[in-house]
């Protein structure tokens, strides 16, 4: 007769203590796993808000839905959050939910190799261990990408990158370069504008612009979510928040779409009003779609932009001297700080860790052509592997702790077979994962994404690789797996 053992004392390995992270410790401990660790290479939580400081950082997702559903936070200072705020609450609900307990700090796994049925891992100090189930919580945004410019090394003054921001180089009053106009140059120019004695942005592509308000929670606003859990849940889920994650998804999904339509007639809309010099306006007028690079949400870059100590540099840049950057046309911008808002390696995912499946299948060469897994979670013959926000998960002006929370309540019905005894091992089959890259790949042609622009959603392939399909569909899918898509290793018969 065939039984089951009954709650099987599985041991669970964390990768990374940043949201994700933060949430799998959370959820594991909730759910009465005791055998837990969180391994960080860092020494403090956060992840990608920890290792950004830079001034201006601001999260452009409103800050009531930028929360765990299980933890509202009655105390942000604004519509959208600063990254301080944000950081302060992932260190408060690590704490609150005693998770700190299971991290242990300035370990940086470097290898993880399945064994014997176990995932057997190393890290950078030579500490070992071993797990029935590794949960990848790395994050995408966390390898800081350096731009390839000639001569950056030769650079006299203050050079810093966004994602590693030097507190103690002086700002005001100084001549500041800026490189890069994604979110993070944006946030930069708009907050040293004013404070520098002459700012120059360094614009290779130009950028569309989503305008958006960012008011001040006010005292007595804050009070009454302290003293009404259900007017602070109600902020959690807004009605309105929730309806744009659905417009845009479905905009962004069907470059066709009348949504789509709407975007870019906010956007050129909000260009023309808000620059009113016409060579200015014409510089910042980007050749693509809108939504085919992550959009901007600002409030302010336009005005910052247009400051008397501000100047937009359109000229490409030829290299950087000792005493600041030379472009095309022969000028050369004096500098005293050079800042590289360049963004990061997207594409890295758990790598440069070495990850070795069964049979010594290397994850370096299933991802050889592309980072790719099944509704971004479980890779062919890595039993007992699990991602959050993985390859090819949704991304966009939305909340990804949303996302995360969705795809844990996913794996943990995975992990529930194995506590119970019904498999021991489980990963997703071959031809499950060819069929949904398949249906993806051919969705992905008809997003905005795809409709001629370069962005980091792109893979090395020029291919979307996010979700394309809308939330509401994502949402769906999340609910229950679908366990014909996964190879499930039998418990013995006892």
């Amino acid at each position: 007769m065939k039984q089951h053992n009954s709650n099987r004392d599985l041991r669970v390995v964390v990768l990374g203590a940043g949201m994700s992270g933060i949430l799998s410790g959370i959820k594991l401990l909730e759910s009465g796993y005791r055998d837990v660790t969180i391994y960080e290479k860092a020494t403090r939580v956060g992840g990608t808000w920890r290792e950004n400081t830079y001034p201006g950082l601001t999260c452009d997702v409103p800050s009531h839905a930028y929360t765990y559903s299980f933890e509202p936070n009655a105390e942000w200072t604004r519509q959208l959050p600063p990254g301080a705020e944000v950081q302060e609450y992932f260190e408060r609900t690590t704490r609150k939910y005693q998770v700190s307990e299971l991290i242990r700090f300035g370990q940086e796994v470097t290898r993880c190799a399945f064994v014997g049925g176990r995932w057997h891992l190393e890290t950078a100090s030579g500490l070992r261990d071993e797990a029935d189930v590794v949960i990848a919580a790395t994050g995408v945004l966390h390898h800081p990408r350096t731009p390839d410019i000639p001569g950056l090394k030769s650079f006299g003054g203050e050079l810093l990158h966004s994602a590693r921001w030097d507190h103690s180089v002086a700002l005001d009053g100084k001549r500041i370069g800026i490189v890069g106009n994604g979110s993070t140059g944006v946030q930069l120019v708009s907050a040293l504008a004013s404070r520098a004695g002459k700012l120059k942005h360094f614009q290779r592509t130009a950028q569309w612009i989503m305008p958006v308000e960012n008011p001040s929670f006010t005292e007595e606003q804050k009070q009454a979510f302290r003293d009404d859990p259900a007017l602070l849940k109600r902020m959690q889920n807004d009605e309105t928040y929730l309806a744009n994650v659905e417009r845009f998804t479905t905009a962004v999904a069907d470059a066709t779409s009348p949504e789509i339509a709407t975007i870019e007639a906010i956007v050129l809309e909000n260009l023309e009003r808000s620059v009113q010099d016409p060579v200015l306006r014409e510089k910042l007028r980007p050749n693509y779609r809108a939504a085919c690079k992550r959009l901007i949400f600002s409030p302010d870059y336009y005005q910052a932009i247009q400051h008397p100590s501000a100047e937009l540099v359109t000229e490409g840049i030829e290299t950087v001297t000792h005493k600041g950057v030379l472009t095309r046309d022969g000028v050369e911008h004096e500098l005293d700080v050079l800042v590289l808002a360049s963004g990061f390696h997207a594409d890295r995912f758990m790598r440069p860790m070495q990850i070795t499946g069964r049979d010594g299948r290397r994850l370096d060469d299933v991802w050889a052509k592309r980072p790719h897994a099944y509704l971004a979670i479980s890779i062919p013959e890595f039993p007992n592997f699990f991602m959050l926000n993985g390859p090819t998960s949704p991304v966009g002006n939305f909340s990804l702790i949303d996302v995360a929370e969705k795809q844990w309540g996913y794996i943990a019905q995975l992990l529930d077979l194995l506590r119970s005894g019904v498999c021991t091992e489980i990963s997703v089959k071959q031809d499950s994962l060819d069929a949904y890259e398949a249906a993806r790949l051919a969705a992905a042609k008809n997003t905005i994404f795809a409709s001629g622009c370069k962005s980091w959603y792109l893979d090395g392939e020029g291919v979307p690789a996010s979700w394309p399909w809308n939330y509401a569909r994502f949402r769906e899918v999340m609910a229950a797996p679908d366990l014909s898509a996964f190879e499930r290793t039998p418990a013995r018969a006892v």
